[in-house]
């Protein structure tokens, strides 16, 4: 929830982050409504009280704001925002890592050097990391094959930080990669100095002139997709408001504008921030393939999905519309730079009433596109500054800059999050091959591309309260 106190009031008019009060929530209109405030106050999950099926929607809910834990007068005028964010809940519990696959970087118990690889049991107890050579332990977590390898050679080891979400703890992960009109969302509550640090198009003070308008991919035209744009005229120093565009008609937030499309250009440091600013954090890779895989046995060379099918779509109907959807029989995920996809496609694309798990493209929980659409950018394992990681969840705010400034998080400098050393790639994107999309190969997994690519996404988790 973000609020603001109008000017008239005496306000600066900026929008902050609410805390929520601990109790008073209400469920509304509809019995068996639960609402857990987190413990630091910075949001609240809302879900069922029991098991049940299909959508669940509610009326008349009601969160109660500590408005007096931000300062804020009993007389004040403000206006208020609240954004919801779909997430999916991974419980507590034992579970494997790698399989006996060939999958590039792949997690193996220290001391298998041979194939098949041995998978390796994460538990309560955080895991010692090992050089993967046969003088290594069997019980201690290594990594095989000539990419994605852990920093450590030989017998070296190295222990996770105090803290480090191995994955063993339940969580809750976003269902979805963020989308174009969520970052749009988050974008609109920024100062402009705030959102110059979050687009790739130079929107500093002083700018009022816009010829590159699709601002995540400095392009005057549209590229693989991203329809994030703004005015041709803007304001010398005000914030830019920004919409989706898709159809680059001049007129945002139409039924075909992609609002719905899995938001790519998104650097590790943009992907902070609008974790820092939702109050969630970054997942680790050791989390990712929890997602994936669950409680499950490994299979060698499984997608997310838990086969080893992969059906590429080539097409797709309905372009930029909430029904976004592809007319290729049986795919199941977005790969291979298609001609006439060449981009990402609408987030739960593959998701329909009939549909089972693998033709969904769903992960053991109903996570979906972990395999393809856009990479998912992970803390990692495999290097000293990844592993200092202590899961620590964004408080809400953004430094003056527009910079994530939370503790511990990978790329965190004197001025925030500012580069991406710490962090790497999983579960591959539109533009590759079938194998990187594999659940557990690690072939960037200790990549820390800052750029702003058209195949990077994101998404964001919370430990359970």
């Amino acid at each position: 929830m973000k609020y603001r106190i109008t000017t008239a009031n005496g306000g600066d008019n900026l929008w902050k982050h609410a805390t929520l009060n601990s109790t008073g929530h209400s469920g509304g209109s509809v019995t068996g409504t639960t609402i857990t405030p987190a413990t630091d106050g910075t949001g609240a999950f809302i879900y069922r009280s029991a098991d049940g099926t299909g959508t669940f929607s509610i009326t008349g809910a009601q969160l109660r704001w500590n408005y007096g834990a931000n300062s804020i007068a009993d007389n004040a005028t403000v206006d208020v925002q609240v954004f919801a964010i779909e997430m999916v809940y991974v419980p507590q519990g034992n579970f494997i890592v790698g399989t006996t696959g060939n999958e590039n970087g792949v997690f193996t118990a220290a001391n298998d050097v041979s194939n098949p690889r041995t998978p390796f049991t994460i538990t309560s107890t955080a895991p010692t990391l090992q050089g993967n050579n046969s003088s290594s332990s069997s019980t201690r977590l290594s990594s095989s094959g000539s990419f994605g390898s852990f920093d450590l050679t030989g017998t070296t080891t190295a222990s996770l930080a105090s803290g480090f979400p191995t994955g063993y703890a339940g969580f809750y992960c976003q269902k979805y990669e963020i989308t174009q009109q969520q970052y749009v969302d988050f974008l609109n509550t920024l100062t402009r100095a705030q959102q110059n640090s979050r687009t790739e198009t130079s929107l500093a003070e002083g700018t009022t002139s816009v010829t590159n308008r699709y601002v995540m991919s400095f392009s005057s035209t549209l590229k693989n997709r991203n329809g994030i744009r703004c005015d041709a005229v803007i304001h010398t120093s005000d914030p830019i408001t920004f919409y989706c565009d898709l159809d680059g008609d001049g007129t945002g937030g139409e039924s075909n504008d992609g609002q719905w499309i899995a938001f790519n250009y998104l650097s590790w440091m943009d992907g902070a921030a609008y974790l820092d600013w939702s109050g969630l954090r970054p997942m680790t890779e050791l989390e990712f393939e929890k997602a994936c895989r669950g409680t499950a046995a490994p299979l060698a060379n499984e997608y997310a999905w838990g086969n080893t099918t992969a059906i590429v779509a080539i097409n797709i109907t309905n372009p930029g519309a909430a029904n976004e959807t592809t007319s290729t029989s049986g795919a199941n995920a977005v790969f291979n730079n298609e001609t006439n996809v060449q981009g990402p496609m609408r987030v739960g694309v593959f998701a329909k009433t009939s549909t089972t798990r693998a033709q969904s493209g769903a992960s053991y929980y109903g996570i979906m596109e972990l395999s393809g659409n856009l990479w998912e950018r992970t803390v990692t394992v495999g290097n000293a500054t990844g592993r200092t990681f202590t899961g620590v969840h964004g408080n809400g705010t953004l430094n003056t800059n527009g910079h994530a400034d939370v503790t511990t998080w990978p790329g965190l400098t004197g001025d925030g999050v500012t580069d991406a050393t710490g962090s790497g790639l999983r579960g591959g994107s539109f533009t590759n091959y079938s194998w990187d999309l594999r659940a557990s190969d690690r072939v960037n997994a200790d990549n820390p591309d800052a750029g702003r690519f058209s195949d990077g996404g994101f998404r964001g988790v919370r430990l359970v309260p």
